[in-house]
């Protein structure tokens, strides 16, 4: 099956196409939540020797195509040979946002913003990088709002030129906040032939429950993956800080008595100003806390229960391991993937985190 997948290379700057097929082998890549994703392959160190100027790190493009339809693209950001083998190191678009800094102060007049949605701020960031010279890749970021806030009157959210902010750190706080929005990378095939590339966003999450698709060990997942039972993540005591400082911080406690041994856990959430809001998200944590079970990495074939390439990024799906010592099934969030063509049935690699482990959208939703 590896015939029908091919690589290509394009000028970032020009748009001009460098090669149409390259030779690559011992190619993985996938994409991530909140992140740009990766890409690495290995061609013959005589041809790339040949070839370096379609290859020419910080400046060429690299996509991923299989039958017609682009699965992945990105920023060559390394080649090195490695004995035989001459390695490429690619990473998606939000990349390119790691080398590049406001130098003008508040994204060149766009802040500083006060309960500004966070959405807006990342199209600002995006608008400001590819506004300087030489500075555009063509991303395009979707039109995507939330009811997030960002920055208060005695706070604004600003950047100031003097402290160079990293414009990619920027977007990382952003995402990092609770509720927030998320995005991850993406690109297609537009109607006249050139490339689109994205930025998804997603509020109040990326992705959705998925009723249609499954994962089951001996139906579509490879190998029964290991199930991990860990106390460090458990608690039956959930401590809960809201706003405020000192002795008029919001607190809030959650316990509940089980048989086991009292076991604490602190959620910091210092945005949250009602008692009730907190008292409620104490719970929640303290429930999710007392569920054991986690299921980390499983690899996927293709299958009619979930197609490859069936789900996206931040999809919680249904996951059932079965092995010789467990019997486990829960919601897992896709919060990565990986795939690795070759001449055999083609797979993928799915990170997963537990699915109730996320938040969506602001504290009074919950």
């Amino acid at each position: 099956m590896a015939a029908r997948w091919r690589y290509w290379t394009q000028h970032a700057l020009t748009g001009e196409l460098l090669h149409p097929a390259l030779p690559l082998s011992d190619v993985e890549f996938g994409r991530e939540l909140n992140g740009p994703g990766s890409m690495t392959g290995t061609l013959a160190p005589r041809w790339a020797t040949a070839n370096i100027n379609v290859l020419d790190p910080g400046r060429t493009l690299i996509y991923v195509e299989a039958d017609g339809y682009l699965r992945w693209g990105g920023l060559i950001w390394v080649t090195s040979p490695e004995d035989t083998r001459y390695r490429i190191e690619a990473a998606g678009w939000s990349s390119y946002l790691t080398k590049r800094h406001d130098i003008h102060g508040n994204l060149n007049g766009r802040g500083p913003y006060t309960y500004g949605d966070p959405c807006q701020i990342i199209r600002d960031i995006w608008a400001y990088a590819q506004e300087q010279p030489d500075g555009t890749l063509g991303v395009t970021v979707d039109t995507t709002t939330s009811s997030a806030k960002a920055g208060t009157p005695e706070e604004p959210w600003r950047s100031y030129w003097y402290e160079t902010p990293v414009l990619g750190e920027m977007v990382d706080d952003i995402v990092s906040e609770d509720g927030a929005p998320q995005y991850t990378n993406s690109c297609t095939y537009q109607s006249n032939g050139t490339v689109r590339r994205r930025i998804v966003l997603g509020y109040p999450r990326l992705g959705a429950r998925r009723t249609d698709i499954t994962f089951r060990s001996g139906v579509n997942i490879v190998q029964a993956p290991p199930v991990t039972y860990s106390a460090d993540d458990y608690a039956n005591v959930v401590i809960a800080t809201g706003s405020g400082e000192g002795t008029a911080t919001r607190f809030a406690v959650d316990p509940v008595r089980d048989g086991r041994l009292r076991l604490e856990s602190v959620l910091a959430l210092p945005t949250v100003n009602g008692n009730d809001t907190l008292g409620r998200r104490a719970a929640a944590e303290r429930k999710r806390r007392q569920i054991m079970g986690d299921v980390q990495q499983i690899t996927v074939r293709d299958h009619p229960n979930a197609p490859l390439g069936s789900w996206q990024i931040g999809d919680d799906v249904q996951v059932a391991v079965h092995n010789d010592w467990i019997s486990w099934s829960g919601w897992a969030r896709i919060t990565a993937d990986s795939y690795k063509p070759g001449d055999a049935d083609d797979q993928a690699t799915l990170t997963l985190a537990r699915a109730d482990s996320f938040h969506y959208g602001p504290p009074e939703n919950l």
